[in-house]
């Protein structure tokens, strides 16, 4: 993904955040769902519950959403103590149907006005004109789908209202454009409160498309298809660490265990040195972005913590006997 538009950040949360997918006549859940997707994948991949999600309405029950899906709210919104709310996107084409659903929800819109300022409301697409007109956005940053961006600067002057931005954060509030807003969302808790590998890899994996062919040197070679606890975790750890740090004592200390012990059991599970192996590792990072992204060598050599793109480039032709540029026009899916 491309960068964030920020103003601020999100604020500093508990250990385990409680949030809330807000339910409402008509609102598009399916954002709702995929955010909780990656919540729950984050969690498993951090192996602790960092993020818990409710299914949150006006009142307890079924909720018709849009185009006749029926989800059920176990708790109201005041029912339970949140540290966030993710409101959701409607259908709508034009400013007169976004005031129809404001109008059919001003009780909802009162209880959101009164919710304690601890709880903070993040939104996307449409769902950004309910938070605007709870008054919660007074004053605020905010950003707009491009098509409402006239009527909102109208109808709520004291939001700063910069339709430019794809999403922006600030203290209590944080919006994003689009119905796929809820990804910028995602991604930036789950690179605060896990790290920006975990959220990359859960991107690849849950949302970017898969390219249709993968180098030899690459295959079962994804976290998720470790066989091992061991291999997960080392895994983990030589993603996280810049290529120039990675030794095989500093793996064996991470992992509690002698360089020997380490040494046997890699080799015992994938028939390779643990030299070789954790290279490949983070050569298959670069392989990744190669593939999934336009960014440029030297931007990836920096991201990923090697020396050099020169030495970036002769290890990767060592392994793959292609060159980056050689590996991206083959391999690459965009």
């Amino acid at each position: 993904m491309a960068g964030l538009d920020i103003i601020d950040s999100f604020p500093a949360m508990p250990s385990t955040l409680q949030i809330g997918l807000l339910l409402f006549p008509g609102c598009m859940p399916a954002g709702l769902l995929a955010f909780a997707d990656m919540l729950h994948a984050a969690n498993r991949r951090a192996g602790r519950r960092i993020f818990e999600t409710h299914f949150v309405s006006e009142r307890t029950g079924p909720v018709e959403c849009a185009h006749g899906l029926v989800l059920t709210s176990a708790q109201g919104i005041a029912e339970r103590e949140l540290d966030a709310l993710l409101i959701p996107g409607f259908w709508a084409e034009s400013s007169q149907q976004v005031e129809a659903t404001l109008a059919g929800n001003t009780q909802l819109l009162a209880t959101l006005a009164t919710l304690s300022k601890r709880c903070s409301l993040w939104s996307y697409c449409t769902g950004v004109c309910l938070v605007a007109a709870c008054g919660r956005l007074d004053g605020q940053h905010a950003t707009v789908t491009w098509w409402l961006a006239d009527a909102l600067l109208k109808r709520y002057p004291k939001v700063r209202w910069q339709s430019e931005k794809n999403a922006i954060f600030n203290k209590r509030n944080a919006t994003a454009s689009g119905v796929n807003g809820y990804l910028p969302l995602a991604q930036a808790l789950i690179e605060r409160e896990v790290s920006a590998t975990v959220f990359h890899d859960l991107n690849r994996l849950m949302v970017l498309p898969r390219p249709a062919q993968t180098h030899d040197a690459f295959r079962s070679l994804s976290l998720i298809e470790q066989p091992s606890q061991l291999l997960r975790r080392m895994h983990k750890l030589v993603q996280e660490l810049p290529a120039e740090h990675i030794s095989v004592q500093k793996l064996a200390d991470a992992l509690g265990m002698s360089e020997r012990t380490l040494a046997r059991k890699v080799r015992d599970e994938t028939g390779t040195a643990v030299a070789a192996y954790a290279r490949r590792i983070k050569l298959s990072q670069v392989g990744e972005r190669l593939t999934l992204t336009s960014a440029p060598l030297k931007t990836i050599s920096d991201e990923l913590g090697f020396s050099s793109d020169s030495n970036l480039r002769r290890m990767f032709k060592e392994l793959t006997e292609l060159t980056p540029a050689e590996y991206r026009q083959r391999f690459a899916c965009f």
